[in-house]
């Protein structure tokens, strides 16, 4: 089975199509496709790294913010924040979404102006985003 480093290695970039809802409503599974290419150096705020977790469980969050030695990032679509991703966890980044048939870089200003509501206001959205999961919550505990 080949590796994503393999193929990012191999050809400059990977095409995937998206499994999971944690870069929601960015990115939806199964109908969007990820042009993620190998990083040219040290990754910036609102960059959108794929890595791999010590684990080896592979993973496409949002950098929230760029400390001396790791990363805090988080999925567009989750209000937990993952500390100590290094650049040896990073894969590739996050170049551009082909959603509908349709390329949008990540240099679009559309784009650029969803990412800077969607992380400035992170508070606002942790905060909606843990009150939409109480129902579950809630179910689960009754059915225990």
């Amino acid at each position: 089975m080949t590796k994503f480093e393999d193929i990012i290695e191999r050809d400059g970039r990977l095409i995937y199509t998206n499994v999971g809802d944690s870069m929601r409503p960015l990115i939806r599974q199964d109908k969007d496709l990820m042009i993620i290419e190998k990083p040219q150096g040290r990754l910036k705020k609102y960059d959108v790294p794929l890595y791999k977790r010590d684990s080896g469980q592979y993973v496409l969050h949002r950098i929230l913010k760029v400390r001396d030695n790791d990363y805090v990032i988080c999925g567009d679509n989750r209000y937990c924040k993952e500390y100590g991703i290094t650049d040896k966890h990073i894969i590739g980044v996050l170049t551009a979404v082909v959603r509908d048939g349709k390329e949008v870089l990540i240099t679009d200003c559309k784009y650029r102006i969803y990412v800077h509501l969607w992380c400035d206001l992170f508070p606002i959205r942790a905060f909606i985003l843990r009150i939409k999961t109480i129902p579950k919550r809630l179910k689960r505990k009754l059915k225990r």
